[in-house]
């Protein structure tokens, strides 16, 4: 694989009662895998790397899986880390030696 020009990490948080949140999450999680991109899932966000443009357009698609599945309102946090010279490290070179 080339090296990823660009990795996001995404907390999505639907505005629903919590017995609804999870079954959001976890569509919003679905999509990110079906995505082809590379990503691990974390306990409060998720990170995914690739190209920038592709990512962006991922996250937007995460806010409308949550509107599609019921919940009025979504808030997300994201961090991006974008170098399209020379790349970023990719997800296991930044967790591996960590037990990943």
């Amino acid at each position: 694989m080339t090296q990823p020009n660009a990795s996001i990490a995404i907390q999505i948080l639907p505005k629903v009662a919590n017995e609804k949140a999870i079954p959001i999450v976890d569509a919003v999680i679905e999509h990110i895998k079906s995505s082809g991109l590379s990503y691990c899932v974390g306990p409060f966000e998720t990170t995914v790397e690739g190209d920038f443009d592709a990512l962006w357009d991922l996250a937007k698609r995460c806010h409308l899986i949550c509107l599609e599945s019921g919940a009025p309102e979504v808030a997300s946090y994201i961090k991006v880390h974008y170098n399209p010279k020379n790349g970023v490290w990719a997800i296991d070179e930044k967790i591996s030696k960590h037990g990943r």
